[in-house]
């Protein structure tokens, strides 16, 4: 059976690439801008306390991002951020949906769908090749 999307070669690698250095970077940035990005934004958000929360996101972020670039363990590292983008929605784009309709909600949350949609197809059809998970499974 012929799949209809593939992972393998270059498209696999490019995907890990765009998926690893947006979270790479929002990561980094957490701790880098910590009133804007890090302790600061999940304070404004309510979520208590900022420093731990906002921290551990961004070590999640960091170190699943770089998984993702090494395509190693892709599928478990899939799995917090999958979790990060749904806390995200539900904190900041819910109540800008409520406040400002359906299609203020889809202009503004372009991004995160798009992460989130990365984010299913590397966990449906994992690393690819040109990854670290398909060196470990051709040893065996």
């Amino acid at each position: 059976m012929k799949r209809i999307i593939r992972t393998n070669g270059y498209p696999g690698l490019i995907v890990r690439l765009v998926v690893g250095l947006v979270f790479l970077s929002e990561g980094i940035q957490k701790f880098l801008y910590p009133e804007v990005l890090g302790r600061g934004r999940f304070a404004k958000l309510g979520i208590y306390p900022p420093v731990f929360w906002a921290n551990l996101t961004g070590v999640f972020e960091v170190f699943c991002a770089l998984l993702i670039i090494i395509g190693f363990y892709i599928r478990l590292a899939v799995l917090p951020l999958l979790i990060i983008m749904m806390v995200a929605f539900i904190t900041t784009k819910w109540p800008f949906f409520q406040e400002k309709g359906f299609w203020s909600i889809i202009h503004e949350s372009r991004t995160d769908f798009a992460m989130v949609m990365l984010l299913i197809l590397l966990l449906v059809y994992g690393a690819g090749n040109y990854s670290r998970d398909l060196k470990n499974c051709s040893r065996n």
